[in-house]
This record gives structure tokens, C-alpha cells and sequence, in this order.
């Protein structure tokens, strides 16, 4: 028993009635994302800010960038202790299985060649972001390890939107400078991600329990 309640806390697990809905919204919002940033990385025209770490990373070491998207995330996960952030199961899933997704669709997706099939995956990749971020988030089974970094530190008083800034151009110039993949698709994913994440979000929201009386 005490084994459960341990679990629990660590990982704010939901009531067992509650998990299995969660979990069927978690796991396919999380192998969007994944083929989502995969074909981006296959159009050529820019990455969002954490994944041009991600990629710069992977050009200077050799390992595949969906091993990098694990090792930065597991990396970013503990920097929450301090910050006495917890996780949810649909943190641990998050940061593991986005990048073994990104790695199987890159394994097999072809390279695109003219520049409106370019497009077409970039932009294909855009949405699957948006949608596979509504259903995870939406899941309600905690964030991912970058996201809760971001609104850890903000818990301490700062402002989130000068967090997530200063973080994400933190990545983005690191990622740059090690040879990730900054383009005019860089520009177009900060400014788009947000909205449609939030359109997504609000159609795919699992509400909380009523608790009972």
C-alpha cells in the first residue's frame, strides 16, 4: 500500500478510473508530436527553438537527434528538483518516448526534394505539434520536463513570458552555434505553435474529478 501512495505522490498519478481515459489522449498526443518534429526536421526550413539544440547537438556528437530530445529532456527533468517541481507519468512519458518516435519516422520518412514538398512536411509537422501538444497537455497528467522548467522558475516570481525567453533564445543561439537548423521555419514555429496549441487545447481538455461528497 505504502509502495502506491509513494507512486502517487511522486508522479500525481490520477484515480485508476480516471488514468485509462487519460492515458488513450496521452500516448497519441505524444507520437504526434514526434512525427510532427520528425518531418520538420526533414523539411530543412527551420526547427523550433529546442530542437535546434536538440539537432546542434546531434551534429556535433553523431547520436540521432531523437536520443538527444531523451538525454536534453532527462537533463531539463533534474532541474525540477530544486524547484520542487513533481512530475506526472505524462512527464516520464513525455521526455522518453517523443525521441524514440522522432528517430522511428526519421528512419523511414523520405527526404523531400522540391520546396512546396518542403513546405508541405514543414507545415504538416506544425500541426501534428499543436495537436499532439492539446492532447497531452489536455490529458492533464503533468507537463513535459522543458515546459516545467519554464513555469518552475516563473513559480518563484518571475515572469513566465521572460522565462520561456530568455530559456528558449538561451537554445536556440547554443543549438545555432553547434549547427542545428535555424530558418524562416524558426520564425513561423514561435509565432504559431502558441495559438494552436491553445485552439487545440481547449477542444481536448480533460476536466478534473468532481470529487465525491
Amino acid at each position: 500500500m505504502w509502495r502506491s501512495v509513494a507512486l502517487a505522490v511522486v508522479l500525481q498519478l490520477p484515480d485508476r478510473a480516471d488514468l485509462g481515459r487519460r492515458l488513450l489522449q496521452l500516448f497519441p498526443g505524444l507520437a504526434a508530436c514526434g512525427v510532427g518534429l520528425a518531418l520538420m526536421v526533414r523539411a530543412r526550413l527551420g526547427l523550433g527553438p529546442w530542437d535546434v539544440l536538440h539537432q546542434g547537438l546531434s551534429t556535433r556528437t553523431g547520436l540521432p537527434i531523437g536520443i538527444l530530445v531523451i538525454l536534453v529532456g532527462l537533463v531539463v527533468l533534474l532541474g525540477w528538483f530544486p524547484l520542487r517541481q513533481r512530475p506526472g507519468i505524462g512527464t516520464v512519458c513525455n521526455a522518453l518516448l517523443i525521441g524514440l518516435v522522432i528517430d522511428a519516422v526519421l528512419a523511414v520518412a523520405p527526404e523531400p526534394g522540391g520546396l512546396a514538398i518542403r513546405w508541405a512536411f514543414f507545415f504538416s509537422g506544425l500541426a501534428l505539434m499543436g495537436l499532439g501538444s492539446g492532447l497531452y497537455i489536455g490529458a492533464g497528467l503533468g507537463p513535459g520536463p522543458r515546459d516545467g522548467l519554464m513555469t518552475g522558475l516563473a513559480a518563484r516570481g518571475y515572469s513566465l513570458r521572460l522565462v520561456r525567453t530568455l530559456i528558449e533564445l538561451s537554445a536556440v543561439a547554443a543549438g545555432w552555434a553547434l549547427g542545428g537548423n535555424v530558418g524562416v521555419g524558426t520564425l513561423i514555429f514561435a509565432f504559431a505553435i502558441g495559438p494552436l496549441v491553445q485552439a487545440f487545447l481547449g477542444r481536448m481538455t480533460i476536466p478534473a474529478p468532481i470529487p465525491a461528497e
